[in-house]
């Protein structure tokens, strides 16, 4: 893996003249608008980079943004990688792996999710403080490779508990509603039925997703700070399981795209 990371990180350089990000961001679904705010100075298709996976999810487009963002050296991903795919865990969270070996040192996760918390509503906008790994694996499970972090990383503090306080300063300044909670990571790509939602509340989840747990893992074990923030865009709260789609979950999420676009912004200029 060693190899392939400093294959892809060497292309990339050449493909950017050198550019080095300090922070890096990952988009889910209808979050994509974040882009507009970039100042891109290179924009490179997964197609065009070694060893990248290719989305094929509608709604993840599929490129590497470099820029400024907030005054800070950015690298955007326009589109991730799910398990449900078909994808293995080292593939999904390989560009954790090549965002570190760039110079990456903070990470800003994005999802949309399923709200179990009874107090959320459709369009909540909830900051992750914690998650639960309900995948049937870990993107860890194999040989550590010491160069990329230890073998059993920490993960009392999975996310950044300054940035999570920057971040609500931020949202109380601007008027922007936001709730804490924890994000339990299935792997789709079902939403998830009446009896698994009452088991996933459960075990102290406000909301379900089939993404985010495996590069957070990862980003943590490369020792990078991590903020992440969910779109809730449908409703699994015991006794009110609605029906949803696909397509409902990206027109909610793209509704609290300003929202979710100016918060994020922000957070990193205040890096």
């Amino acid at each position: 893996m060693l190899e392939q990371i400093n294959f892809t990180t060497k292309s990339i350089l050449e493909k950017t003249s050198n550019f080095r990000p300090e922070v890096g961001i990952i988009l889910g679904t209808g979050l994509g608008g974040l882009v507009k705010e970039i100042s891109a100075e290179f924009v490179i298709p997964y197609e065009e980079i070694p060893n990248f996976p290719v989305s094929t999810v509608e709604g993840h487009s599929g490129k590497l943004i470099f820029g400024e963002l907030g005054g800070k050296k950015v690298m955007a991903m326009q589109g991730r990688f799910h398990f449900y795919e078909g994808y293995t865990m080292q593939q999904i969270t390989f560009p954790v792996r090549v965002m570190k070996a760039l110079g990456v040192h903070t990470l800003c996760v994005s999802n949309a999710s399923g709200g179990m918390n009874p107090d959320f509503e459709i369009g909540e906008i909830m900051i992750i403080n914690d998650h639960i790994n309900l995948f049937p694996t870990n993107p860890l499970i194999g040989k550590n490779i010491a160069e990329l972090g230890p073998r059993f990383p920490d993960m009392s503090e999975s996310y950044d508990k300054k940035l999570i306080v920057s971040a609500l300063e931020i949202a109380k300044t601007n008027n922007i509603k936001v709730s804490e909670g924890s994000y339990a990571g299935l792997t789709g790509p079902c939403f998830e039925t009446p009896a698994e939602y009452r088991y996933i509340r459960r075990t102290g989840a406000d909301v379900v997703g089939m993404s985010t747990v495996p590069e957070v893992i990862v980003a943590k074990h490369g020792g990078m700070r991590v903020f992440g923030v969910s779109i809730v865009t449908d409703l699994g709260v015991e006794g009110d399981v609605q029906n949803v789609s696909h397509e409902e979950v990206q027109q909610i999420a793209k509704m609290q795209e300003p929202k979710m676009t100016l918060l994020m912004k922000e957070l990193i200029r205040s890096m």
